[in-house]
């Protein structure tokens, strides 16, 4: 939808983004429901597991009420785009309630019992995807609200853009600083390269989409120039990950089987 248009032609970029959105608007709901029921009736899950991995089926959703506002313009007036407003506002609570549920536990699972492993300490990174990306959607959807909705509602989303996304990207900036402690720490302590590398990317870059429209309806300086520093880190992010992953599959390190566990023996006086 972004750079289709000059690629293969406005009617066809539309159309294949109205249709993709659809597909995977449909398998992130579904995944919203399926994985935590799964959870609950299938898996016996111990005390002080719960991971930052957990938010992954609840986040497909925000990302859909993000994206969504970019195909509003191109429905019929009223019902359609009002309709279609509404769901990605639904789609943006539902995933940023469940998030506000399962932090919780993950915290809870930190102090009580200690870091995560080494090669997990990255997957910390992932809460910040809902949070990034939930201050992005409600930026985006108050862009196209005037043209969906009456006007006093389309001035109170606006206000609710900031009025929601300040105080959550606020929160979202806490946890990087303390994601990115651990992750130092974790590295002090000899943290190997894993795919899990990989959650220092899209989170962080929810969160200079989220910047960049605070900014945007803000006019405030400090906010641009937070989006901007953000997307440094993001392309350094992006450039170590790729690099490392590269590397690891040109040497086969990322492509071999895990080795088998040493023998265990009793040993004896």
């Amino acid at each position: 939808m972004t750079v289709g248009g000059d690629v293969v032609g406005a009617a066809a970029a539309l159309s294949a983004g109205a249709a993709l959105w659809c597909v995977g608007t449909a398998v992130g709901l579904a995944a919203a429901v399926v994985v935590p029921y799964l959870m609950v009736v299938r898996h016996r899950v111990e005390p002080g597991s719960a991971s930052p991995v957990w938010l992954l089926p609840v986040v497909a959703p925000m990302v859909s009420a993000a994206l969504g506002p970019q195909l509003v313009p191109h429905l019929p007036e009223g019902q359609w785009r009002e309709a279609m407003l509404l769901a990605c506002y639904a789609m943006f609570g539902l995933s940023l309630l469940a998030t506000l549920l399962m932090l919780p536990l993950v915290l809870a699972r930190l102090l009580h019992h200690g870091p995560l492993p080494l090669a997990l300490t990255p997957t910390l990174f992932l809460a910040l995807g809902p949070l990034g990306q939930s201050t992005t959607a409600v930026n985006s959807l108050a862009d196209v609200a005037p043209g969906a909705v009456g006007a006093p509602y389309a001035r109170a989303l606006g206000a609710f853009a900031v009025l929601d996304g300040v105080p959550v990207m606020g929160f979202a900036l806490l946890w990087l600083a303390l994601a990115a402690a651990m992750v130092v720490r974790a590295a002090r302590g000899g943290m190997p390269f894993t795919m899990t590398w990989w959650a220092f990317t899209f989170p962080v870059g929810t969160c200079v989409t989220g910047a960049a429209g605070l900014a945007r309806h803000t006019g405030l300086d400090a906010l641009g120039w937070l989006a901007a520093g953000l997307y440094a880190a993001l392309v350094v992010a992006w450039a170590v990950a790729g690099f490392r992953t590269l590397r690891g599959l040109v040497s086969g390190a990322l492509l071999a089987a895990p080795g088998a566990p040493r023998p265990t023996t009793a040993r004896t006086t």
